[in-house]
């Protein structure tokens, strides 16, 4: 069947993630050869400067896309969370494996834990956000780099506390080092966290026919009505959004066409937490029920938000 070539960021977790697309390809085609084509991005050569100073959510993805759009791969991986609420019209979202868990953790101390006034690390405006509702007193700083410097800021004590994404640790095995694990309810989620987008050219056919063998139905759903949520809010990325569905009925355990109802959360903070606006909705179509959690946070006080540019693409954490 020939060599599929697949362009994916050169960090220990993108590789793993690229890895694990390929392993289901590999199940899928016995006879495809897969191979990773590593683009080294803005966002990896500049760890220090904030995301939302040099891109945004974007930092991690376009350069990873342009080696697709100019045929130095066939497909991207992404991490669906680092993508931006829409994409080129050349290209297209052509599988989403299983979802891992799109919870966020932390490393070094459980959040009931922390002490007062304890420092969390963290890049994301959308945890430091929720964090800072549900504990005022916490003091946070800025923190970029792969996993294994997030980590050890964690577990050294330079920190009271590191976030991270629950499925990053997962898929590098690390998972016995969470001290924490932060319920939806407590933190939502950012847009498409734990999900792996693999995109392909548009008009390519014969790779979005191999790519939809590894399609989850399900989880794609689910990233498509979270995604509907950041592209109908069009809020810049200094403001905090999260969003995370979650199926309801024989879906949610598993079963099922995947044509079945989700239920969509979404939030919008200030960015000291301080205003905090979350509701969710249900539905079947997954753009439509993004599109209407979207329209609910801006009628329930979203657009009033200092900060919040509705003019302006979403964007997210960009961190894992």
């Amino acid at each position: 069947m020939g060599t599929l070539r697949l362009a994916t960021r050169g960090s220990p977790l993108a590789l793993r993630q690229t890895e694990v697309v390929a392993e289901l390809l590999r199940r899928a085609h016995p006879d495809l050869a897969v191979e990773p084509v590593v683009v080294r991005t803005q966002g990896d050569r500049d760890a220090s400067t904030p995301l939302d100073q040099i891109g945004g959510q974007g930092v991690f993805v376009t350069e990873v896309e342009a080696a697709v759009t100019d045929g130095r791969a066939d497909a991207a991986v992404h991490s669906a969370k680092d993508m931006p609420s829409t994409m080129a019209e050349h290209l297209a979202l052509a599988a989403v494996p299983p979802r891992g868990d799109a919870r966020d953790g932390l490393v070094g101390c459980a959040l009931a834990d922390l002490p007062a006034g304890g420092l969390v690390a963290t890049g994301s405006a959308r945890r430091r956000a929720q964090l800072a509702y549900l504990r005022p007193d916490l003091v946070f700083t800025d923190l970029r780099g792969n996993m294994a410097r997030r980590v050890a800021v964690g577990e050294d004590g330079s920190a009271s506390a590191v976030v991270v994404a629950v499925a990053a640790m997962e898929r590098l095995g690390w998972e016995g080092r969470l001290s924490d694990v932060l319920s939806p309810m407590d933190v939502l989620p950012q847009a498409g966290q734990g999900a792996i987008a693999v995109q392909c050219r548009a008009d390519d056919d014969g790779t979005r026919r191999l790519l939809a063998a590894i399609d989850h139905e399900a989880s794609h759903r689910a990233v498509r009505a979270e995604r509907a949520v950041l592209a109908a809010l069009g809020g810049s990325c200094t403001v905090p959004v999260g969003a995370f569905a979650e199926p309801e009925g024989p879906e949610r355990e598993g079963a099922g066409a995947g044509d079945g109802a989700l239920r969509v959360s979404g939030l919008v903070a200030s960015g000291d937490g301080r205003t905090l606006i979350r509701l969710a909705r249900r539905g079947h179509d997954p753009e439509a029920v993004g599109a209407a959690v979207a329209r609910a946070l801006l009628t329930g006080g979203a657009a009033a938000i200092e900060g919040f540019d509705a003019g302006a693409a979403a964007a997210g954490d960009a961190a894992p």
